[in-house]
C-alpha cells in the first residue's frame, strides 16, 4: 500500500515508521526533520529499534492509496485544504479530539475513517524518534458500522507489525479517547509528570474527576458512555503507559502550542457551565499559552 503520512511528528514518524516496514511510505512534515529522514533513513528506538528508509517531504505527494492525518487539531483544516488535490483512495486521522473527520470530509471525495492510537512516541531529534509504550490503533469508518475500506487498512497495518482493531463503534471510541485525554494531558502538562504519576493519589483524583465530567458530556451527545467505564479506560492507559510523556506534557516542554482547545476546551465549551475541573485546567494551559 502507498500510504502518505501528514504530520510527521512523533506519532507520524512513529507510525510511518512502523508501516514503512512493509509498505511505500512518504512521511510529510517540517525541516529539519524531513530532509534528515531523505538523507539517512528514520532511526526508531526504544521498545523496538529498527531503521527504515521511508520518503520524506514538506508537501503532500500527488497520490497515495491511504492519507494518515496525524497533524495538530489546530492545523486540520489546512491539511484537508492541502488533500484536497491528492488522489486518494481512503483518508485516516488518528488525531486528538472530535470533529477532525469531518473537517477532513468536508475538503475531500475519499472515504474518510476515524481512528485513534495509544502507542507513545517522543520525537528526539531530526530523523529519530523514540517508541516509549506499545498501544493500539482503532479504526473504522467515522460514523459508525462496517466497510471494506476499513479492512483493507486495518490489514495493511496489521501486516507491517501495528497492534489494530477495525470497529463498528468509532463515535462511541472517540468519546473513550477524549475522556482520557482529557483526563491525562493536561494534568500532566501542567505538574510536569510522566503519566504514571496519576496512578494514585490526587493526580489519580483530578484525572477521574476530568474523565468523569467528560463522560457526562458525552452522553448529553447521544453516546453510551458511563462515568465508570470513562475512569476505568483512563486507569488501564495511565498504567500501560507509566512511563510515557504526555503529547501535552511534550508541547509545554518545547514550548508549542498545545491541542488544549480541542480537549478540555471542547469538553468545557459543551457543558455548559458544569464540568469546572475541565474548565479550571483549559484555563491554565491558555494561561501558559499567553505568556510573554
Amino acid at each position: 500500500m502507498d500510504i502518505a503520512v501528514v504530520g510527521a511528528g512523533s506519532l507520524g514518524s512513529l507510525l510511518g515508521g512502523m508501516l514503512a516496514r512493509e509498505h511505500d511510505v512518504t512521511l510529510v512534515g517540517r525541516e529539519p526533520h524531513v530532509g534528515t529522514v531523505q538523507r539517512e533513513g528514520l532511526d526508531v528506538v526504544g521498545v523496538e529499534s529498527f531503521r527504515v528508509d521511508p520518503a520524506a517531504r514538506t508537501d503532500v505527494p500527488d497520490s497515495a492509496d491511504l492519507a494518515i492525518v496525524a497533524v495538530k487539531s489546530g492545523d486540520t483544516a489546512a491539511a484537508a485544504d492541502a488533500l484536497a488535490d491528492c488522489a486518494l483512495d481512503a483518508c485516516l486521522s488518528v488525531q486528538n479530539g472530535i470533529g477532525n473527520e469531518e473537517t477532513l470530509a468536508a475538503s475531500l471525495s475519499c472515504p474518510v475513517l476515524a481512528g485513534t492510537c495509544t502507542y507513545g512516541a517522543r520525537l528526539d531529534g531530526p530523523g529519530r524518534v523514540d517508541f516509549t509504550g506499545r498501544g493500539e490503533v482503532v479504526l473504522g469508518p467515522r460514523a459508525g458500522g462496517e466497510s471494506a475500506i476499513a479492512d483493507e487498512v486495518g490489514a495493511a497495518f496489521r501486516a507491517a507489525g501495528v497492534e489494530t482493531t477495525v470497529a463498528a463503534d468509532m463515535p462511541t471510541r472517540l468519546w473513550e479517547k477524549l475522556a482520557v485525554n482529557a483526563a491525562v494531558n493536561a494534568t500532566t502538562a501542567l505538574a510536569r509528570v510522566e503519566n504514571g504519576a496519576l496512578a494514585d493519589g490526587p493526580g489519580r483524583e483530578l484525572a477521574a474527576d476530568a474523565a468523569r465530567e467528560t463522560a457526562r458530556v458525552a452522553r448529553k451527545a447521544g453516546i453510551d458512555l458511563s462515568d465508570d467505564r470513562a475512569v476505568s479506560l483512563t486507569e488501564r492507559v495511565v498504567r500501560d503507559t507509566a512511563a510515557n510523556r504526555s503529547s501535552m506534557l511534550q508541547d509545554v516542554a518545547a514550548g508549542r502550542r498545545t491541542e488544549i482547545d480541542a480537549i478540555n476546551g471542547y469538553v468545557a465549551d459543551r457543558a455548559a457551565g458544569r464540568a469546572p475541573v475541565n474548565e479550571t485546567l483549559t484555563r491554565l494551559i491558555r494561561l501558559w499559552e499567553a505568556r510573554d
